[in-house]
Protein backbone atom coordinates (compact mmCIF):
# COMPACT_ATOMS: atom_id res chain seq x y z
CA UNK A 1 0.00 0.00 0.00
CA UNK A 2 2.65 2.38 0.32
CA UNK A 3 4.60 1.55 -2.41
CA UNK A 4 1.30 2.27 -4.49
CA UNK A 5 0.96 5.60 -2.03
CA UNK A 6 3.99 6.75 -3.81
CA UNK A 7 3.08 5.73 -7.34
CA UNK A 8 0.33 7.35 -6.88
CA UNK A 9 1.94 10.59 -5.87
CA UNK A 10 4.03 10.21 -9.10
CA UNK A 11 1.28 10.01 -11.70
CA UNK A 12 -1.21 12.69 -10.24
CA UNK A 13 1.40 15.12 -8.96
CA UNK A 14 1.61 17.40 -6.07
CA UNK A 15 1.19 21.35 -6.40
CA UNK A 16 0.96 22.43 -2.43
CA UNK A 17 -0.57 26.49 -3.22
CA UNK A 18 -2.71 25.61 -6.57
CA UNK A 19 -6.28 25.69 -6.96
CA UNK A 20 -8.64 25.83 -4.09
CA UNK A 21 -5.19 25.83 -1.50
CA UNK A 22 -5.78 29.49 -2.57
CA UNK A 23 -9.21 29.22 -0.23
CA UNK A 24 -8.15 26.65 2.17
CA UNK A 25 -4.45 26.93 2.83
CA UNK A 26 -4.61 30.99 3.99
CA UNK A 27 -7.20 30.10 6.91
CA UNK A 28 -4.62 27.55 8.68
CA UNK A 29 -1.72 30.32 8.11
CA UNK A 30 -4.39 32.62 10.20
CA UNK A 31 -4.41 30.73 13.16
CA UNK A 32 -0.89 29.82 13.10
CA UNK A 33 0.17 33.93 12.38
CA UNK A 34 -2.92 35.95 12.95
CA UNK A 35 -0.65 39.53 12.04
CA UNK A 36 -1.24 37.89 8.63
CA UNK A 37 -4.15 38.97 6.48
CA UNK A 38 -5.37 41.96 7.91
CA UNK A 39 -7.67 43.02 4.43
CA UNK A 40 -9.89 40.59 2.96
CA UNK A 41 -10.10 37.73 5.06
CA UNK A 42 -13.82 37.27 4.17
CA UNK A 43 -12.83 35.83 1.20
CA UNK A 44 -11.29 32.56 2.71
CA UNK A 45 -12.77 33.13 6.22
CA UNK A 46 -16.63 32.25 5.30
CA UNK A 47 -15.33 28.31 4.46
CA UNK A 48 -12.62 28.45 7.56
CA UNK A 49 -15.14 29.21 10.15
CA UNK A 50 -17.48 26.20 9.21
CA UNK A 51 -14.75 23.77 9.27
CA UNK A 52 -12.53 21.99 11.99
CA UNK A 53 -10.21 21.46 9.01
CA UNK A 54 -7.78 24.93 9.58
CA UNK A 55 -7.38 24.12 13.39
CA UNK A 56 -6.60 20.52 12.66
CA UNK A 57 -3.77 21.55 10.53
CA UNK A 58 -2.63 24.13 12.37
CA UNK A 59 -2.54 21.68 15.33
CA UNK A 60 -0.70 19.36 13.71
CA UNK A 61 1.88 21.79 12.57
CA UNK A 62 2.16 23.39 16.59
CA UNK A 63 2.68 19.76 17.34
CA UNK A 64 5.33 17.97 15.75
CA UNK A 65 6.89 22.28 15.09
CA UNK A 66 7.15 21.30 10.96
CA UNK A 67 7.22 23.50 8.79
CA UNK A 68 3.59 24.17 6.79
CA UNK A 69 5.18 23.09 3.19
CA UNK A 70 6.28 19.75 5.31
CA UNK A 71 2.73 19.86 6.97
CA UNK A 72 0.59 19.95 4.13
CA UNK A 73 2.95 17.38 2.30
CA UNK A 74 2.45 14.39 5.30
CA UNK A 75 -1.02 14.76 5.18
CA UNK A 76 -1.32 14.97 1.56
CA UNK A 77 0.32 11.33 1.63
CA UNK A 78 -1.32 10.71 4.19
CA UNK A 79 -4.40 11.10 2.79
CA UNK A 80 -3.77 9.39 -0.46
CA UNK A 81 -2.71 6.41 1.30
CA UNK A 82 -5.82 6.11 3.40
CA UNK A 83 -7.90 6.62 0.36
CA UNK A 84 -6.33 3.75 -1.18
CA UNK A 85 -6.74 2.09 2.38
CA UNK A 86 -10.32 2.60 2.09
CA UNK A 87 -10.60 1.16 -1.21
CA UNK A 88 -9.27 -1.92 -0.08
CA UNK A 89 -11.83 -2.17 2.63
CA UNK A 90 -14.43 -1.64 0.57
CA UNK A 91 -13.52 -4.33 -1.82
CA UNK A 92 -12.84 -6.58 0.56
CA UNK A 93 -16.34 -6.08 1.56
CA UNK A 94 -17.66 -6.45 -2.14
CA UNK A 95 -15.36 -9.33 -2.95
CA UNK A 96 -13.69 -12.45 -1.61
CA UNK A 97 -10.85 -12.92 -4.36
CA UNK A 98 -7.71 -11.19 -3.30
CA UNK A 99 -6.93 -10.21 -6.80
CA UNK A 100 -10.25 -8.41 -6.79
CA UNK A 101 -9.01 -6.51 -3.98
CA UNK A 102 -5.83 -5.39 -5.53
CA UNK A 103 -7.24 -4.41 -8.86
CA UNK A 104 -9.98 -2.10 -7.11
CA UNK A 105 -7.21 -0.46 -4.79
CA UNK A 106 -4.43 0.14 -7.99
CA UNK A 107 -7.82 1.67 -10.16
CA UNK A 108 -8.18 4.14 -7.41
CA UNK A 109 -4.80 5.10 -7.32
CA UNK A 110 -4.25 5.50 -11.36
CA UNK A 111 -7.44 7.65 -11.31
CA UNK A 112 -7.00 9.98 -8.42
CA UNK A 113 -7.46 13.06 -10.32
CA UNK A 114 -10.10 11.73 -12.34
CA UNK A 115 -12.97 14.50 -13.27
CA UNK A 116 -16.23 13.71 -11.49
CA UNK A 117 -18.83 15.32 -14.41
CA UNK A 118 -19.93 18.40 -14.32
CA UNK A 119 -18.83 19.10 -10.76
CA UNK A 120 -15.72 20.49 -10.91
CA UNK A 121 -14.12 17.92 -8.40
CA UNK A 122 -11.25 15.28 -8.77
CA UNK A 123 -11.68 12.00 -6.63
CA UNK A 124 -8.58 13.59 -4.99
CA UNK A 125 -6.93 16.58 -5.39
CA UNK A 126 -3.33 17.21 -6.19
CA UNK A 127 -3.05 19.22 -3.35
CA UNK A 128 -4.27 18.94 0.48
CA UNK A 129 -7.68 20.33 1.07
CA UNK A 130 -10.70 19.16 3.24
CA UNK A 131 -12.38 17.34 0.52
CA UNK A 132 -9.23 14.86 0.61
CA UNK A 133 -9.44 13.55 4.13
CA UNK A 134 -13.90 14.04 3.72
CA UNK A 135 -13.27 11.59 0.68
CA UNK A 136 -11.60 8.59 2.87
CA UNK A 137 -13.73 9.14 5.96
CA UNK A 138 -16.58 8.75 3.32
CA UNK A 139 -14.72 5.34 1.27
CA UNK A 140 -14.82 4.09 5.52
CA UNK A 141 -18.26 5.01 6.41
CA UNK A 142 -19.94 2.81 3.40
CA UNK A 143 -17.72 0.42 4.19
CA UNK A 144 -18.52 0.32 8.05
CA UNK A 145 -22.36 0.32 7.11
CA UNK A 146 -22.07 -2.59 4.32
CA UNK A 147 -20.25 -4.15 7.52
CA UNK A 148 -23.41 -3.28 9.75
CA UNK A 149 -20.73 -1.43 12.09
CA UNK A 150 -22.90 1.33 12.43
CA UNK A 151 -21.22 3.15 15.58
CA UNK A 152 -18.30 2.73 13.67
CA UNK A 153 -19.63 4.17 10.60
CA UNK A 154 -20.77 7.25 12.34
CA UNK A 155 -17.74 8.34 13.49
CA UNK A 156 -16.29 8.01 10.16
CA UNK A 157 -18.98 10.24 9.10
CA UNK A 158 -18.86 12.84 11.93
CA UNK A 159 -14.95 13.30 10.97
CA UNK A 160 -15.97 13.72 7.25
CA UNK A 161 -18.60 16.56 8.59
CA UNK A 162 -15.78 17.94 10.99
CA UNK A 163 -13.79 18.80 8.42
CA UNK A 164 -16.14 19.71 5.55
CA UNK A 165 -19.70 19.53 6.52
CA UNK A 166 -20.71 20.18 2.80
CA UNK A 167 -19.25 17.33 1.21
CA UNK A 168 -20.55 15.03 4.49
CA UNK A 169 -23.99 15.48 3.36
CA UNK A 170 -23.63 13.14 0.69
CA UNK A 171 -22.20 10.05 2.53
CA UNK A 172 -24.54 10.50 5.31
CA UNK A 173 -27.42 10.32 3.35
CA UNK A 174 -25.95 7.70 1.27
CA UNK A 175 -25.15 5.80 4.17
CA UNK A 176 -28.64 6.21 5.83
CA UNK A 177 -30.26 5.10 2.69
CA UNK A 178 -28.53 1.79 2.22
CA UNK A 179 -29.03 0.71 6.24
CA UNK A 180 -32.87 1.46 4.92
CA UNK A 181 -32.12 -0.38 1.98
CA UNK A 182 -31.34 -3.76 3.64
CA UNK A 183 -33.48 -3.50 6.41
CA UNK A 184 -36.90 -3.29 4.21
CA UNK A 185 -35.78 -4.52 0.82
CA UNK A 186 -37.38 -5.36 -1.35
CA UNK A 187 -41.25 -6.13 0.30
CA UNK A 188 -41.74 -2.43 1.32
CA UNK A 189 -39.65 -0.28 -1.25
CA UNK A 190 -40.71 -2.30 -3.84
CA UNK A 191 -36.91 -2.16 -5.10
CA UNK A 192 -37.61 -5.96 -6.50
CA UNK A 193 -39.49 -4.18 -9.03
CA UNK A 194 -37.48 -1.88 -10.35
CA UNK A 195 -39.16 1.12 -8.28
CA UNK A 196 -37.39 4.01 -7.05
CA UNK A 197 -38.43 5.42 -3.48
CA UNK A 198 -39.35 8.81 -2.10
CA UNK A 199 -36.60 7.80 0.91
CA UNK A 200 -33.98 9.39 -0.10
CA UNK A 201 -35.87 12.20 -1.19
CA UNK A 202 -37.06 12.27 2.64
CA UNK A 203 -33.31 12.84 3.40
CA UNK A 204 -32.43 15.13 1.45
CA UNK A 205 -34.86 17.29 2.56
CA UNK A 206 -33.89 16.93 5.74
CA UNK A 207 -29.96 17.40 5.42
CA UNK A 208 -29.58 19.83 2.48
CA UNK A 209 -30.80 22.91 3.52
CA UNK A 210 -28.19 22.56 6.37
CA UNK A 211 -26.63 26.04 6.73
CA UNK A 212 -29.15 27.39 3.63
CA UNK A 213 -30.50 30.12 4.52
CA UNK A 214 -34.12 31.85 1.84
CA UNK A 215 -33.74 35.06 2.14
CA UNK A 216 -32.69 37.08 -1.67
CA UNK A 217 -29.65 37.62 -2.37
CA UNK A 218 -27.93 40.65 -3.21
CA UNK A 219 -28.55 41.76 -6.22
CA UNK A 220 -24.98 41.55 -7.10
CA UNK A 221 -25.15 37.60 -6.98
CA UNK A 222 -26.64 36.82 -10.20
CA UNK A 223 -23.53 37.32 -12.21
CA UNK A 224 -21.67 35.13 -9.83
CA UNK A 225 -24.11 32.23 -10.07
CA UNK A 226 -23.94 32.36 -13.81
CA UNK A 227 -20.38 32.03 -13.78
CA UNK A 228 -20.36 28.74 -12.21
CA UNK A 229 -21.90 26.24 -14.88
CA UNK A 230 -21.16 23.36 -12.43
CA UNK A 231 -24.16 24.56 -9.99
CA UNK A 232 -27.06 24.16 -12.84
CA UNK A 233 -27.39 20.77 -14.82
CA UNK A 234 -29.25 22.22 -16.97
CA UNK A 235 -25.96 24.33 -18.16
CA UNK A 236 -23.56 20.99 -18.60
CA UNK A 237 -22.06 19.93 -21.61
CA UNK A 238 -23.11 16.88 -23.15
CA UNK A 239 -20.05 14.55 -22.09
CA UNK A 240 -20.53 15.97 -18.85
CA UNK A 241 -24.10 14.46 -19.48
CA UNK A 242 -22.62 11.27 -20.39
CA UNK A 243 -20.41 11.10 -17.10
CA UNK A 244 -23.60 11.04 -15.24
CA UNK A 245 -25.90 8.73 -16.99
CA UNK A 246 -23.15 6.40 -17.72
CA UNK A 247 -22.10 5.61 -13.69
CA UNK A 248 -26.40 5.05 -13.25
CA UNK A 249 -26.27 2.40 -16.33
CA UNK A 250 -23.07 0.50 -14.80
CA UNK A 251 -24.35 0.41 -11.55
CA UNK A 252 -27.89 -0.55 -12.69
CA UNK A 253 -25.75 -3.94 -14.28
CA UNK A 254 -23.47 -4.52 -11.26
CA UNK A 255 -26.77 -4.80 -9.28
CA UNK A 256 -27.85 -7.64 -11.76
CA UNK A 257 -24.13 -9.05 -11.30
CA UNK A 258 -24.30 -9.09 -7.89
CA UNK A 259 -27.57 -10.58 -7.90
CA UNK A 260 -27.01 -13.22 -9.81
CA UNK A 261 -23.42 -14.27 -8.42
CA UNK A 262 -25.32 -13.73 -4.40
CA UNK A 263 -23.04 -10.98 -3.55
CA UNK A 264 -25.13 -9.30 -1.31
CA UNK A 265 -22.86 -6.14 -0.28
CA UNK A 266 -22.23 -5.99 -4.20
CA UNK A 267 -26.18 -5.80 -5.01
CA UNK A 268 -27.17 -3.82 -2.24
CA UNK A 269 -24.57 -0.59 -2.95
CA UNK A 270 -25.54 -0.83 -6.43
CA UNK A 271 -29.28 -0.67 -6.09
CA UNK A 272 -28.74 1.98 -3.67
CA UNK A 273 -26.38 3.75 -5.88
CA UNK A 274 -29.19 4.59 -8.30
CA UNK A 275 -31.80 6.00 -6.76
CA UNK A 276 -29.25 7.98 -4.92
CA UNK A 277 -27.92 9.65 -7.70
CA UNK A 278 -31.67 10.12 -9.56
CA UNK A 279 -32.56 11.79 -6.95
CA UNK A 280 -29.92 14.11 -6.58
CA UNK A 281 -29.85 15.09 -10.38
CA UNK A 282 -34.32 15.41 -10.23
CA UNK A 283 -33.34 17.87 -7.27
CA UNK A 284 -30.18 19.36 -9.54
CA UNK A 285 -32.95 20.06 -12.60
CA UNK A 286 -34.84 21.67 -10.43
CA UNK A 287 -32.48 24.27 -9.05
CA UNK A 288 -31.51 24.65 -12.46
CA UNK A 289 -34.98 25.89 -14.23
CA UNK A 290 -35.70 28.56 -12.11
CA UNK A 291 -34.41 31.96 -11.76
CA UNK A 292 -36.31 32.07 -8.65
CA UNK A 293 -33.90 28.90 -7.37
CA UNK A 294 -30.63 30.53 -8.34
CA UNK A 295 -29.14 31.22 -4.80
CA UNK A 296 -30.34 27.59 -3.67
CA UNK A 297 -28.35 26.34 -7.31
CA UNK A 298 -25.15 26.20 -4.70
CA UNK A 299 -26.22 23.26 -3.09
CA UNK A 300 -24.79 21.29 -5.84
CA UNK A 301 -27.00 18.11 -5.26
CA UNK A 302 -24.97 16.81 -7.79
CA UNK A 303 -21.62 16.94 -5.44
CA UNK A 304 -23.16 13.28 -4.59
CA UNK A 305 -21.25 11.68 -7.72
CA UNK A 306 -17.90 12.16 -6.06
CA UNK A 307 -18.88 9.32 -3.63
CA UNK A 308 -20.58 7.95 -7.19
CA UNK A 309 -17.35 7.85 -8.88
CA UNK A 310 -15.25 6.40 -5.94
CA UNK A 311 -17.55 3.30 -5.33
CA UNK A 312 -17.62 3.15 -9.28
CA UNK A 313 -13.96 3.06 -9.08
CA UNK A 314 -14.02 0.16 -6.27
CA UNK A 315 -16.43 -2.22 -7.98
CA UNK A 316 -15.49 -1.55 -11.37
CA UNK A 317 -11.51 -2.64 -10.27
CA UNK A 318 -12.32 -5.13 -8.55
CA UNK A 319 -15.17 -7.03 -11.39
CA UNK A 320 -12.06 -5.84 -13.52
CA UNK A 321 -9.77 -7.87 -11.39
CA UNK A 322 -11.93 -11.11 -11.16
CA UNK A 323 -13.45 -11.07 -14.31
CA UNK A 324 -10.73 -10.10 -16.69
CA UNK A 325 -7.01 -9.48 -14.80
CA UNK A 326 -7.35 -12.46 -13.08
CA UNK A 327 -3.85 -14.00 -13.07
CA UNK A 328 -2.05 -12.77 -15.90
CA UNK A 329 1.02 -10.15 -15.63
CA UNK A 330 0.76 -8.90 -18.87
CA UNK A 331 -3.18 -8.22 -18.36
CA UNK A 332 -2.23 -6.15 -15.18
CA UNK A 333 0.39 -4.16 -17.42
CA UNK A 334 -1.32 -3.83 -20.25
CA UNK A 335 -4.10 -1.99 -18.01
CA UNK A 336 -2.39 -0.08 -15.91
CA UNK A 337 0.58 1.51 -17.30
CA UNK A 338 -1.01 3.03 -20.45
CA UNK A 339 -3.58 4.09 -18.07
CA UNK A 340 -1.29 5.50 -15.58
CA UNK A 341 0.77 7.15 -18.27
CA UNK A 342 -2.18 8.61 -19.52
CA UNK A 343 -3.51 10.27 -16.06
CA UNK A 344 0.71 11.65 -15.98
CA UNK A 345 0.08 13.30 -19.09
CA UNK A 346 -2.98 14.66 -18.43
CA UNK A 347 -1.63 16.29 -15.01
CA UNK A 348 1.41 17.42 -16.69
CA UNK A 349 -0.97 19.81 -19.18
CA UNK A 350 -2.89 21.05 -16.56
CA UNK A 351 0.31 22.40 -14.96
CA UNK A 352 2.67 22.68 -17.49
CA UNK A 353 5.20 25.57 -16.15
CA UNK A 354 5.85 23.74 -12.79
CA UNK A 355 7.19 20.77 -11.12
CA UNK A 356 5.16 17.76 -11.34
CA UNK A 357 6.18 17.09 -8.00
CA UNK A 358 6.54 20.20 -5.89
CA UNK A 359 8.83 19.10 -3.21
CA UNK A 360 8.77 21.02 0.44
CA UNK A 361 12.47 21.01 0.05
CA UNK A 362 12.36 21.86 -3.63
CA UNK A 363 12.98 25.85 -5.47
CA UNK A 364 9.44 26.52 -7.43
CA UNK A 365 10.23 26.30 -11.31
CA UNK A 366 7.36 28.95 -11.99
CA UNK A 367 7.86 32.37 -12.88
CA UNK A 368 4.63 33.51 -10.58
CA UNK A 369 5.27 30.93 -7.68
CA UNK A 370 9.07 32.74 -7.46
CA UNK A 371 7.81 36.01 -7.47
CA UNK A 372 5.07 35.10 -5.11
CA UNK A 373 7.68 33.80 -2.57
CA UNK A 374 10.38 37.00 -2.97
CA UNK A 375 6.71 38.86 -1.86
CA UNK A 376 6.44 36.35 1.40
CA UNK A 377 10.18 37.16 2.28
CA UNK A 378 10.55 40.83 1.56
CA UNK A 379 7.12 42.86 2.08
CA UNK A 380 5.68 43.58 5.19
CA UNK A 381 2.85 41.42 6.28
CA UNK A 382 0.31 44.07 6.33
CA UNK A 383 0.65 44.66 3.09
CA UNK A 384 -2.17 45.12 0.44
CA UNK A 385 -1.27 44.12 -3.00
CA UNK A 386 -3.45 44.07 -6.33
CA UNK A 387 -3.05 41.68 -9.33
CA UNK A 388 -4.75 41.43 -12.58
CA UNK A 389 -8.47 39.60 -11.28
CA UNK A 390 -7.85 37.14 -14.04
CA UNK A 391 -3.80 35.97 -13.13
CA UNK A 392 -4.90 32.14 -12.21
CA UNK A 393 -6.49 31.41 -15.30
CA UNK A 394 -3.19 33.05 -17.27
CA UNK A 395 -0.86 31.12 -19.51
CA UNK A 396 2.32 29.88 -17.25
CA UNK A 397 0.40 30.89 -13.80
CA UNK A 398 -0.59 27.31 -13.02
CA UNK A 399 -3.06 28.17 -10.88
CA UNK A 400 -1.03 29.15 -8.29
CA UNK A 401 -2.70 31.07 -5.20
CA UNK A 402 -1.28 34.21 -4.17
CA UNK A 403 -2.61 34.51 -1.03
CA UNK A 404 -1.73 30.95 -0.29
CA UNK A 405 1.97 31.26 -1.66
CA UNK A 406 2.84 35.17 -0.72
CA UNK A 407 1.22 34.91 2.69
CA UNK A 408 -0.27 38.42 1.89
CA UNK A 409 -3.48 40.41 1.31
CA UNK A 410 -4.93 41.36 -1.93
CA UNK A 411 -7.59 42.77 -3.50
CA UNK A 412 -10.69 40.51 -4.60
CA UNK A 413 -9.51 37.87 -7.69
CA UNK A 414 -12.18 36.69 -10.30
CA UNK A 415 -11.50 33.16 -9.72
CA UNK A 416 -11.19 31.58 -5.99
CA UNK A 417 -13.09 34.81 -4.62
CA UNK A 418 -16.14 34.76 -7.13
CA UNK A 419 -16.08 30.98 -6.28
CA UNK A 420 -16.22 32.31 -2.46
CA UNK A 421 -19.12 34.39 -3.59
CA UNK A 422 -20.59 31.66 -5.17
CA UNK A 423 -21.57 29.65 -1.64
CA UNK A 424 -21.80 32.76 0.24
CA UNK A 425 -23.55 35.21 -1.53
CA UNK A 426 -22.77 38.22 0.48
CA UNK A 427 -19.45 38.14 -0.95
CA UNK A 428 -20.99 38.83 -4.15
CA UNK A 429 -21.41 42.60 -2.98
CA UNK A 430 -17.21 43.84 -2.04
CA UNK A 431 -16.52 41.17 -5.12
CA UNK A 432 -18.47 43.19 -7.61
CA UNK A 433 -16.72 46.55 -6.10
CA UNK A 434 -13.22 45.41 -5.90
CA UNK A 435 -13.79 43.48 -9.73
CA UNK A 436 -15.34 46.75 -11.06
CA UNK A 437 -12.00 48.78 -9.78
CA UNK A 438 -9.70 46.36 -11.14
CA UNK A 439 -11.57 46.02 -14.80
CA UNK A 440 -9.31 46.44 -18.14
CA UNK A 441 -6.13 45.66 -15.68
CA UNK A 442 -3.92 44.78 -19.11
CA UNK A 443 -4.67 48.70 -19.93
CA UNK A 444 -3.79 50.08 -16.63
CA UNK A 445 -0.95 52.30 -16.39
CA UNK A 446 0.38 53.61 -13.15
CA UNK A 447 -2.23 56.58 -12.63
CA UNK A 448 -4.72 53.41 -12.28
CA UNK A 449 -2.94 51.55 -10.05
CA UNK A 450 -2.37 55.06 -8.07
CA UNK A 451 -6.35 54.93 -7.87
CA UNK A 452 -6.09 51.51 -6.10
CA UNK A 453 -4.00 53.24 -3.87
CA UNK A 454 -6.14 55.78 -2.66
CA UNK A 455 -9.42 54.00 -2.56
CA UNK A 456 -7.80 50.53 -1.07
CA UNK A 457 -4.69 51.60 0.52
CA UNK A 458 -2.71 49.40 -2.22
CA UNK A 459 0.70 49.65 -1.63
CA UNK A 460 2.01 46.94 -3.72
CA UNK A 461 1.07 45.33 -6.84
CA UNK A 462 2.35 42.38 -9.77
CA UNK A 463 2.41 42.68 -12.94
CA UNK A 464 2.82 40.90 -16.37
CA UNK A 465 6.09 42.33 -18.15
CA UNK A 466 6.76 44.27 -19.31
CA UNK A 467 3.95 46.54 -17.63
CA UNK A 468 3.95 49.87 -17.52
CA UNK A 469 6.14 52.76 -17.35
CA UNK A 470 7.12 54.48 -14.43
CA UNK A 471 6.82 52.03 -11.87
CA UNK A 472 9.10 51.15 -9.10
CA UNK A 473 9.58 47.40 -8.94
CA UNK A 474 12.56 46.03 -6.60
CA UNK A 475 11.85 42.17 -8.25
CA UNK A 476 11.57 41.36 -11.47
CA UNK A 477 11.83 38.13 -13.53
CA UNK A 478 11.16 37.10 -17.15
CA UNK A 479 7.05 36.57 -16.37
CA UNK A 480 6.17 39.23 -13.86
CA UNK A 481 7.49 42.48 -11.83
CA UNK A 482 6.72 43.06 -8.46
CA UNK A 483 6.06 46.98 -7.83
CA UNK A 484 6.08 49.42 -4.61
CA UNK A 485 3.11 51.66 -5.01
CA UNK A 486 3.60 53.73 -1.96
CA UNK A 487 6.26 56.63 -2.34
CA UNK A 488 7.02 55.90 -5.85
Amino acid sequence: MLVLTAIALCIHGYHPYAEDAEIYLPGVLKILHPGLYPLNTQFFEDHARHTLYPNLIAASIRMTHLPLDWAAFLWQVASIFLMLLAASRLASALFEEERARWAAVCLMAALLTLPVAGTSLYIVDQYLNPRNLAAFAAVFAVTETLHRRYLVACLWLAFAAAVHPFMSTFPIMFCIWMAILRRYQPKILGFAAGRCSPVPALVAGLVLPFGITLAPPPAEYHEVALSRPSHFLLRWEWYEWLGLIGPMILFWWFARVGQRRGMKNLELVARAMVPYVIIAAMAAAILSASARLEALARLQPLRCLALCYMVLIVVGGGLLGRHVLQRSTWRWLALFIPLSVGMYMAQRQEFPASAHLEWPWSQPRNYWAQAFDWVRDNTPTEALFALDPQHMNLPGEDETGFRARAQRSRLADDNKDRGAASMFPPLSIPLAEQIRDEKNWKQFQKSDFERLERKYDVTWIVVQQPGPPGLDCPYENPAVRVCHLTGS
